[in-house]
């Protein structure tokens, strides 16, 4: 009971910080340099406090459930219900706020007589806040108030850097889509309060049969859309590649890292905890859309210059390998496989941690390039390695997670969804099999284009020669920024080499849930190998990790004291024929990604524009410069919602034609409703 009482005040401790941080940052708001330490050091302390609470509750293995009953309503309860899955999502949000909070000390500094930095900590704390009332809710109406006050909040922090049209456009894009996902939200939770009666969470589980399977399905699809929206699943993604980048690059970080993952929890906490049983096919269309979303989410990725665009579409990629992880477990469970299930489940709660943990590390990298270069386009980086060699090995390590290179934690989660997708194919049925097959292939492909676009975003950014002048005034980030991608590029190695402990801690969070207690460990641990099944798979990350290592020493060793002992070694200058090597000379990010663009034309439809520039009219034989410019229209934007956008303007335009001022006109609108409404009395 002590034990109940002392989580319950670390949690609250943590919203009372995030609430004081906040609110102290706005009332400090004249002096910048305050209100930055204010709100980022109880933005700090409160993140300690919840990383505290969370490891507390999913380390210790039972049923942590509590609820704290702060004011009741009769439709409305300010109460939390945290269990080991809740507990897991605050852990995220917790960590990654940890050292995206340590970050922002230094690289709010160049925002300092621009902007507002008081207003800035306010909504970054109230954001942050939002994310963990959301994961701690027990109700509808609770939910969709901290729902509002993570998007109003994010949508402030979007539009932060106002001076720029790009970023107000990019915020009321998101601030449309995430109210029409909040509508679909709204409905799915109507529909589960008018066939049970409540909207306690736990209550609606414990009525979920007296919902129709008709109406389970629609259900399924609002949240879908909804919270599909939110996480950036295609085809509801249009807002994410121009939101992320619009943020600050520590909101940025917790936007893609942590935000998008709400929309996954939400779905986990209906699918999986309210209106249990589901029907096969649900988990078929989640490894459709995973499928989708993961394929065209690196594919765009492929076709982006501007680094923090490049980033998100990478969120909608591996938001893409969490929805393959978690549609292989509803199948499976479906089916009445409950250990597969639990395998798959496993694999979506690791890749849900590993990407918040690499991509939050990228996002701060990239902040701390633009910070410096005071621009997004790769075409005008090149050699900045020598210029921050520390964010270069950051970003190496994150591009290196992120591809699912061993031994970062990246590879093991993509590994283990692998076995789950594998075994679908090895058990099921000839049409359920096929789907399985083509996620797996769909996977396979993402890993490959994933490598190859961040090939091109490392060596474009840090390698070769500077190709702009941008790129001659820059140094080495702050202290501070240097401490926020280095805690997170250590924890990459660190989870990847560790995966095998991390799974089982992530399996006991699975078999916390109703739905898993039956289910057997198909995860083991042997020695350093990570077994799933009898003698399907196995992995050692430890292994692994002191073989990279041994293996690099040796070839240092060999070159420096072997080969290069009894050669002389000369640095000079490259001979080229004759001609001294520049920037114009270097392979471009258009030039590494064409090739791959020109293969998938069929889906990307990229457009390809040369924009020669003569010295005068006579000399067009021999060309100024020549530019290659290769645009790629996002298809759902061109053929869905823009066509979309038009006819609502067209039906909008007709609509307001019926307010013509006519008094007369008005009564007439009032007497054909009032006919329309005794029609219906009179019918029932």
């Amino acid at each position: 009971m002590i034990d109940v009482i002392i989580s319950q005040i670390i949690f609250i401790a943590s919203l009372l910080c995030f609430t004081v941080g906040g609110i102290g940052a706005l009332l400090l708001r004249k002096n910048d340099a305050i209100a930055n330490i204010w709100s980022n050091f109880f933005a700090i302390l409160a993140s300690l406090f919840g990383l505290s609470f969370a490891a507390l509750a999913v380390m210790s293995g039972g049923d942590t459930s509590f609820s704290i009953g702060a004011f009741s309503l009769p439709f409305f309860s300010l109460s939390f219900h945290i269990d080991q899955l809740s507990a897991f999502f605050i852990f995220i949000i917790s960590l990654i706020s940890l050292f995206c909070s340590v970050y922002a000390i230094g690289y709010v500094k160049h925002f300092y007589k621009k902007y507002d930095i008081g207003v800035l900590g306010f909504f970054y704390n109230m954001f942050i806040l939002g994310m963990l009332l959301v994961a701690s809710s027990s109700n509808w109406l609770f939910f969709l108030v901290a729902w509002e006050i993570m998007s109003i909040a994010s949508y402030f922090l979007v539009i932060y850097d106002r001076h720029d049209q790009n970023n107000v456009r990019a915020g009321f894009l998101y601030l449309i889509m995430t109210h029409v996902g909040t509508a679909f939200i709204i409905l799915a939770a109507l529909l589960l309060y008018k066939f049970t009666g409540s909207f306690d969470f736990a209550s609606i589980q414990s009525a979920s049969l007296l919902i129709p399977a008709p109406i389970k399905n629609i259900i399924f699809i609002f949240a879908i859309i909804g919270f599909g929206t939110k996480s950036g699943i295609i085809p509801f993604h249009i807002w994410l590649p121009d939101a992320h980048p619009a943020a600050p690059s520590h909101v940025s970080a917790l936007m893609s890292g942590v935000m998008i993952k709400t929309g996954i929890y939400m779905m986990i906490r209906i699918f999986l905890y309210m209106i249990w049983p589901v029907p096969v096919w649900w988990g078929l269309a989640l490894l459709v859309l995973g499928s989708v979303s993961s394929l065209l989410g690196v594919l765009y990725a492929l076709t982006e210059h501007d680094i923090k665009r490049l980033l998100a579409y990478h969120s909608i990629e591996n938001i893409g390998i969490i929805l393959l992880g978690l549609g292989s477990a509803l199948t499976f469970l479906s089916l009445g496989m409950p250990s597969l299930a639990l395998l798959g489940f496993t694999a979506a709660l690791f890749h849900t941690l590993n990407h918040a943990i690499f991509k939050s590390l990228l996002f701060l990298g990239a902040g701390s390039v633009i910070s410096q270069t005071h621009t997004r386009n790769m075409e005008e980086y090149g050699g900045l390695i020598k210029y921050m060699p520390y964010t270069a090995l950051f970003f190496l390590i994150g591009s290196m997670a992120i591809s699912a290179l061993p031994p970062f934690n990246g590879f093991f989660s993509e590994w283990l969804t692998f076995q789950s997708l594998f075994a679908g194919i090895t058990l099921l049925s000839f049409y359920e099999k096929w789907i399985f097959i083509l996620a797996s292939g769909s996977l396979a492909f993402t890993g490959g284009l994933a490598l190859a676009c961040f090939v091109k975003a490392f060596g474009a950014t840090f390698l070769a020669r500077p190709r702009s002048s941008h790129v001659s005034h820059a140094k080495e980030s702050s202290l501070s920024l240097r401490i926020g991608m280095a805690s997170l590029a250590l924890l990459c190695l660190l989870l990847g080499i560790g995966s095998g402990v991390m799974t089982v801690v992530l399996e006991g969070v699975g078999k916390n849930m109703a739905v898993f207690k039956n289910a057997a460990s198909v995860v083991s641990l042997s020695g350093q190998h990570i077994v799933v099944g009898k003698n399907f798979a196995s992995v050692s990350l430890p292994l692994l990790a002191l073989f990279f290592m041994v293996t690099g020493g040796l070839v240092i060793y060999i070159t420096k004291f072997i080969i290069n002992k009894h050669q002389k070694v000369e640095n000079n200058i490259t001979w080229d024929c004759g001609t001294d090597l520049t920037e114009r000379m270097e392979i471009t990010a258009t030039g590494f990604s064409r090739s791959i663009i020109l293969i998938f034309r069929g889906i990307l439809r990229p457009s390809i524009q040369h924009d020669i520039q003569y010295h005068d009219a006579q000399s067009r034989y021999l060309p100024k410069s020549r530019t290659v410019i290769l645009k790629v229209h996002d298809v759902y934007r061109y053929y869905f919602y823009q066509p979309l956008h038009l006819a609502v303007n067209a039906v909008s335009s007709r609509v307001k034609n019926i307010q013509s001022g006519n008094t007369n006109a008005y009564i007439l609108y009032i007497f054909i409703a009032l006919i329309i409404t005794l029609l219906s009395v009179l019918w029932k």
